[in-house]
């Protein structure tokens, strides 16, 4: 692939240079190092531009620069640390190579969002953070991967509550030369471009490139001067249209997706389709294949389903795209009439009963279709996917619809804070970050209570600091006094996260089922919340539910004990998983396809509060063994009226009374056992950490970390999909090709 060098800004004095390619590598974002040289230049700017090397480098004050290029030790770290990246990109040794992978495995990962950094905001929720933790995972192991997105240039929105806790979606415009982009170029060093049948004429399209460490993302845009003003805008916002610019969006991912690959001289053997919204890569990849083969482009649709990958995230109806077939006419007519195939089958590809002319085209049947491997992301989730779908196979007993799972996790590296990282340095190792057997990570039985708990305390003193920060700006920016924001949270005190979309299935505002309840246990003031999350635009239940979570946190006598925070986008994220002693979720089983924030809270060392749905149903039951729980699971039966709300707010509270808030405070439990030596002694405890550990409750920390986190993590995840479907569907590659073409590959 060719892409453009970057460009040093003017001003830049030549020892801070090797800064550029170390800019433009999105391996900072996962290299605590790497970062702090960022950070050290100017800490303000830093936050400033959300943590956005590029866009610090070119606004740097000179006199910064040149204090910078003088300081002898500042400029050998940086030397250092690009030394180190030149080193792991080129790298034979990779994991991936260890276990002997085929040198020509090419796999093209399509998802309509990716979560890779705060400051390329390309993303809305759980199912970007998993598809950026993927890219991550993949090239840590070394697998031979490419990305395939769209560059949004709005972005999802950023969120700003009213006082009445009514929600303002703003959307401003990046500047991709002021971000970690470059453009792809064709071989003759111009810009790339691709282009499509698209309505009655040609969409075009470019290509910015994004590096993740050593795997590409290709995103994708068409707001250039060539297209119509109207065009222009397929790409501008994630989610934030209506059914025909989901379609527009769609149609570009898919198709251009391929098309970029092609020009780009990247030709994939594996494509996985995350999600739906990508479902059309299959089929444009069955469309440039199809003359070689000698068949149709559906005919070689069929015959190429066993190099299809696709994922599926969501039981709930609402996250499956179905467009009418007149709307789908009007923009791939010419598509369809350009593969020479009748538009009838066409449609018949997305249909559930293909013959039935008023159904809807869904693109989740379309990829179920063009597909050889399918799964869900978590047991649970496979089996109701499985439930979901199966009469698209009625030939086959339901339980045997073809349908596996795959259980998602999380990339430790991005997730795990600074003194929990230190903690598993000097007890599970250095190489913790790549090596995650089981066996190694029993070693976390053996850490120190007090050293635990002191990384702990540590870390939500922290989140005490940033809440306190964020808070005063919210209220600042509404005009309202936020004097009183120093005095929200207590780092004592046992802090309960609830962080995630407003969606309602999720049900943010469960606790306030039993608001009674709530308040006495805010009054008894050994516990706080901390609420974060966003609504979709137009889910307008979702919003309501917001702002009921907001109206309680306003109460003058709760408002620093249960906090409510705007904003919420992966670097708040980090904090609040970092900072968490418990993580609730609270979904409406089995709505929850597996979510992933617990995953990170529990590799930080919080523990769990969640309904047994998603990854937390088979963490739960696998996981959670005798005499050594790793959580705690909301179970409760509706009673006579059947509200399933109410009966779970009283399993919750119910746990929180008598399980959880005793545990946490009981500061008399026996004495730590002896710990395993180690290779790096822990720092003194800081000030303020003196106060004993609770022995019992720290007892559970261990457990859910020597259990959970060798298991719930994209590097076992991303292995898996490996050896259960990107090398079967390579080997159907493989069969396919002549020996020469092997050769040449």
């Amino acid at each position: 692939m060719t892409t453009a060098a970057p460009t040093p800004p003017p001003d830049l004095p030549p020892p801070l240079g090797p800064l550029v390619p170390l800019a433009y590598n999105l391996r900072w974002d996962w290299h605590a190092p790497v970062r702090a040289l960022f950070e050290r230049l100017d800490p303000a700017l830093w936050e400033a531009t959300r943590h956005n090397p590029v866009r610090l480098l070119a606004e740097l004050d000179p006199a910064r620069a040149r204090a910078a290029a003088a300081d002898g030790a500042g400029v050998a770290a940086i030397e250092a640390e690009a030394a180190a990246l030149r080193r792991y990109l080129s790298d034979p040794e990779t994991p991936y190579a260890r276990r002997g992978g085929p040198a020509d495995l090419r796999v093209a990962y399509f998802c309509a969002e990716f979560a890779i950094t705060e400051c390329l905001p390309i993303y809305a929720g759980g199912l970007g953070v998993l598809a950026g933790d993927h890219l991550k995972s993949a090239s840590d192991l070394g697998i031979p991967l490419v990305g395939v997105g769209l560059f949004y240039r709005e972005g999802y929105f950023e969120q700003e509550v009213a006082r009445d806790g009514t929600q303002r979606e703003v959307y401003a415009a990046a500047d991709p030369t002021r971000l970690p982009l470059t453009l792809a170029r064709a071989a003759d060093g111009s810009v790339l471009r691709v282009s499509l049948p698209f309505r009655d004429y040609r969409l075009h399209v470019q290509v910015w490139r994004a590096d993740v460490g050593r795997v590409p993302l290709l995103l994708l845009d068409t707001d250039i001067p060539e297209n119509r003003p109207e065009d222009r805008r397929i790409t501008d916002r994630l989610y934030g249209g209506d059914e025909e610019q989901r379609l527009r969006q769609e149609i570009v991912l898919g198709v251009a997706g391929v098309r970029a690959l092609t020009a780009l001289g990247y030709h994939p053997t594996v494509l996985h389709l995350n999600e739906g919204h990508a479902a059309f890569a299959a089929l444009e990849l069955a469309r440039a294949e199809a003359p070689a083969r000698g068949a149709g482009p559906f005919a070689t649709a069929e015959r190429l389903a066993p190099r299809v990958v696709f994922t599926t995230h969501t039981p709930v109806p609402a996250g499956h795209d179905y467009f009418e077939p007149d709307l789908l006419e009007r923009y791939l007519g010419g598509y369809v009439w350009d593969m020479r195939e009748p538009w009838d089958r066409f449609v018949a590809l997305g249909r559930a009963d293909g013959a039935a002319p008023g159904e809807p085209f869904c693109m989740t049947v379309l990829a179920l279709r063009l597909s050889g491997f399918r799964n869900g992301v978590s047991r649970l989730h496979g089996q109701v996917t499985r439930d979901m779908w199966r009469h698209l196979w009625p030939s086959v007993e339901p339980e045997d619809a073809p349908v596996a799972h795959i259980t998602n996790g999380v990339h430790l590296p991005t997730w795990v804070a600074g003194d929990m990282a230190a903690v598993y340095t000097r007890h599970i190792g250095e190489v913790w970050p790549l090596e995650l057997d089981e066996v190694r990570w029993q070693r976390a039985a053996h850490i120190p209570f007090e050293e635990l708990w002191r990384a702990r305390a540590a870390q939500r003193a922290r989140l005490t600091a940033e809440v306190r920060r964020r808070l005063a700006a919210q209220l600042a920016r509404r005009g309202e006094d936020a004097g009183w924001a120093s005095q929200a949270l207590d780092e004592r005190l046992l802090t309960v996260v609830y962080a995630r979309r407003f969606a309602t299935y999720k049900r943010a505002g469960l606790l306030l089922a039993r608001a009674e309840r709530l308040e006495a246990l805010l009054r008894g003031g050994k516990l706080q919340f901390v609420f974060a999350g966003k609504a979709h635009p137009r889910d307008e239940a979702g919003k309501e539910m917001l702002r009921r979570v907001h109206a309680f946190a306003q109460r003058p006598e709760f408002r620093t004990r249960f906090v409510y925070l705007e904003g919420y986008d992966v670097e708040l994220a980090r904090r609040l998983v970092a900072g968490a002693d418990v993580w609730l979720n609270v979904p409406m089983r089995p709505r929850e396809a597996s979510g992933t924030s617990g995953m990170k809270a529990a590799a930080n060392g919080a523990l769990n509060l969640s309904v047994p749905d998603g990854w937390w149903a088979e963490a739960i039951a696998d996981h959670n063994r005798l005499g050594e729980p790793v959580g705690w699971s909301i179970e409760a039966h509706p009673g006579p009226d059947g509200d399933v709300d109410l009966a779970d707010a009283d399993a919750l509270f119910a746990l929180l009374e008598a399980e959880v808030i005793p545990l946490f405070y009981d500061r008399a439990g026996a004495a730590d056992g002896a710990a395993a030596p180690v290779a790096h002694p822990a720092p003194p405890p800081p000030a303020g950490a003196a106060d004993a550990p609770p022995v019992r409750w720290l007892g559970r920390v261990r457990a859910s970390i020597r259990q959970l986190v060798p298991v719930f993590n994209t590097h076992r995840m991303v292995f898996e999909y490996l050896d259960r479907a990107y090398l079967p569907a390579h080997a159907s590659w493989s069969a396919a090709q002549p020996s020469s073409s092997v050769a040449e590959a």
